[in-house]
């Protein structure tokens, strides 16, 4: 099977779902530390242009790459492919991540933006700027009692 060079061009100029999400992942670990694009690229020895590309996902994230951010941004790897929509897995992922995502509870429908939005962001910065642990749980407890009651919790 021959491939369309239209395809191919296509395909190289939009950038791929998978590159989008783990670029999508290290900004937000970079924003929840507080680090900002200069100061992850200086970590890096790359400049500011090229944390966000990777971030809006237009360049690939090799793999010793993503070791060292994975090392300057104190996550594991695994980290840049969590929280991936089941269907862009299934869609993209080989035959072991087909497996992989067989295993996960659908969560049907859920497209909630939360995490990605600048007030979270920010509250959980703050949150974790509290640096007594007995405070910090009493401002976790007050919020959770100041939301309304999850009916499918148990």
């Amino acid at each position: 099977m021959t491939e369309d060079p239209a395809d191919k061009g296509e395909r190289e100029s939009k950038p791929s779902p998978i590159d989008v999400h783990v670029g999508s992942r290290i900004r937000l670990r970079r924003t929840l530390l507080g680090m900002s694009q200069e100061r992850l690229g200086e970590a890096l020895g790359l400049t500011f242009q090229q944390i966000q590309k990777y971030e809006r996902g237009v360049n690939r994230v090799g793999a010793s790459r993503l070791f060292d951010l994975a090392r300057v941004l104190d996550v594991p790897i695994s980290f840049f492919f969590d929280d991936m929509p089941e269907p862009l897995a299934r869609e993209y992922g080989g035959p072991a991540a087909r497996r992989a995502v067989g295993f996960a509870e659908a969560q049907e429908g859920f497209e909630d933006d939360t995490l990605n939005r600048r007030e979270t962001l920010e509250l959980v910065r703050a949150y974790y700027r509290i640096t007594d642990p007995a405070v910090r749980k009493r401002v976790f407890e007050l919020i959770k009692s100041l939301a309304p009651q999850d009916p499918t919790a148990t």
